[in-house]
């Protein structure tokens, strides 16, 4: 029996990447007899997701790993601590072959805990430039496991003495995102090519998603109340908006407001002809649709600024428009500027269409089937055997 760990989470953009890895590794394990298991946050959303997607998960303790004092720090070490002795109980007692960690505070604990029982550890990092639990998990990559990357770039921030452990695999996006059906996409949000929106446009509605995570983004939230009207000149505005939207929705055949767009969420965004939203690793899910994109970064004191490189990645390579105030970081975003932005790449059908290409030609590299064979190649290459 083959037993397989994977680790991560805190956030969808921790655990959806995961879930895919893992969903391509249990394909090469066809005929094997294996067990994949999850060590994710006893608190928060990552067991529901997990076993939603049929793993098996264990809970254990996790604390946030801070680069200042708090008083918070003393308590989140013994979390910490305890995160670390459960995970090794549990990576001992099930004999794991290899642990695949997708990043989070909460991956800490089980990677240190694999690298003291000699299991090898393989980790990926999903922006720019890597964050403090991908540079600590690192440290425990040995010459057996594997440091994955999203960028080319990413490598140079690591230490000279692992780059040769590096393997720059993109991001790694749900197969459902490869084979999305806008037909499926409009048909959820009530856009028929023989509905009524379509007989009074005389054709069919152009669609801009919009999107501010699970939970949603007040900053985007409130730019979509301030600029709706224009929007709506233009487009279908389909807008996930999280659990706590703080304005009134107005009533429009043109603006489709959900909390939150779930299994639905592929066909629906390969119905867009624009998308719109923060620049985590979601945005390779919009790359493999090859969407044109319209970036506003998560950004001010409460980030490390990756999603503004993120962002500048994208729009270097010219797939994506990026909007930041003008003013410094914690500034507002001019709703005048984001309305010229969309009708900027609304009526150029030429640069609409360039940015769709460049967006897909970053969302061809599959980091799933990438991750995955390189994972199944180490455990062949061992004889399928326990470390």
């Amino acid at each position: 029996m083959l037993n397989i760990a994977f680790t991560g989470g805190g956030t969808g953009g921790h655990i959806y990447p995961g879930l895919a890895v893992a969903a391509q590794l249990k394909k090469l394990l066809t005929g094997r007899e294996y067990r994949l298991f999850w060590i994710g946050s006893s608190a928060g959303m990552d067991r529901s997701l997990v076993e939603n997607a049929g793993i098996e998960f264990f809970g254990v303790p996790s604390g946030k790993l801070r680069r200042y004092f708090s008083l918070r720090t003393i308590i989140d070490f013994f979390k910490v601590a305890g995160g670390f002795f459960a995970a090794r109980k549990i990576l001992k007692k099930n004999k794991t072959v290899f642990l695949f960690s997708k990043g989070g505070f909460v991956s800490v604990p089980p990677c240190v805990a694999a690298a003291s029982l000699k299991i090898p550890v393989f980790t990926h990092e999903s922006d720019y430039s890597p964050g403090l639990a991908t540079r600590i998990n690192s440290r425990f990559v040995k010459q057996t496991g594997r440091i994955f990357t999203a960028y080319e770039d990413t490598a140079r921030f690591f230490n000279e003495k692992i780059r040769d452990r590096i393997t720059v695999s993109g991001n790694p996006v749900r197969e459902d995102f490869r084979f999305a059906d806008s037909a499926k996409g409009k048909k959820f949000l009530g856009i028929e090519e023989d509905s009524h929106l379509n007989q009074q446009f005389k054709q069919t509605p152009r669609i801009l998603l919009i999107l501010g995570g699970s939970q949603g983004a007040k900053e985007i939230n409130d730019l979509v109340r301030e600029s709706l009207d224009e929007l709506i000149k233009i487009y279908t505005v389909v807008h996930q908006t999280g659990p706590n939207l703080n304005w009134d929705i107005p009533e429009s055949e043109k603006y489709k407001p959900f909390p939150y767009i779930k299994e639905k969420m592929p066909h629906v965004m390969a119905a867009a002809e624009l998308v719109m939203g923060r620049s985590g690793a979601g945005i390779w899910e919009w790359a493999v649709l090859g969407k044109p994109m319209l970036l506003i970064p998560l950004r001010g004191s409460g980030t490390r600024g990756d999603q503004i490189e993120n962002a500048r990645f994208f729009e270097n390579a010219k797939a994506a428009r990026v909007l930041l105030p003008q003013g410094g970081s914690g500034d507002k975003i001019d709703v005048k500027e984001l309305i010229s932005a969309v009708n900027e790449i609304a009526h150029n059908d030429k640069k609409r269409s360039a940015m769709a290409a460049a967006s897909a030609k970053i969302g061809e590299k599959d980091g799933a089937q990438i991750i995955a064979q390189i994972l199944f190649n180490n455990i062949a290459g061992n004889g399928g055997g326990v470390y």
